[in-house]
């Protein structure tokens, strides 16, 4: 049911790209309870200046050319102990497996209602029981 949408620079390569998406994935099933083969995922690749950001950092944290932006949605409902969870995984995994800052991963989260979906043939698979 997740829909993950991840925004890069072009300047990534194909494999580091790979393992972001596969971290984002693990955290998703071992994090957030998502169900295994739950994987819908958008990656956009941009030149640098499509990519905007605060130079001078935002929060104490400061930012490089090489920030990814995720944003995930997904039905709501979960715990704030579960999304602090799932953030530190993607940020440790990411870090992790290509090295990217950690500072660089920049996640938002949208939490919809369960009948906010449509899989295909324009059918609302999570239809509310009335």
């Amino acid at each position: 049911m997740p829909l993950v949408r991840i925004d890069l620079s072009a300047d990534f390569s194909e494999n580091t790209v790979k393992e972001i998406s596969g971290v984002i994935y693990g955290a998703m099933v071992t994090n957030a309870d998502v169900p295994e083969h739950d994987k819908f995922q958008i990656i956009n690749r941009h030149r640098g200046d499509e990519l905007v950001y605060p130079s001078a950092g935002y929060l104490g944290i400061t930012y490089t050319p090489g920030i990814v932006f995720i944003q995930v949605t997904w039905n709501s409902g979960r715990t704030v102990e579960v999304k602090k969870a799932f953030y530190m995984a993607i940020a440790d995994g990411i870090h992790a497996k290509t090295g990217i800052r950690k500072q660089d991963v920049w996640i938002s989260l949208v939490d919809v209602k369960r009948e906010d979906w449509s899989f295909g043939n324009g059918e609302m698979q999570y239809a509310p029981n009335d």
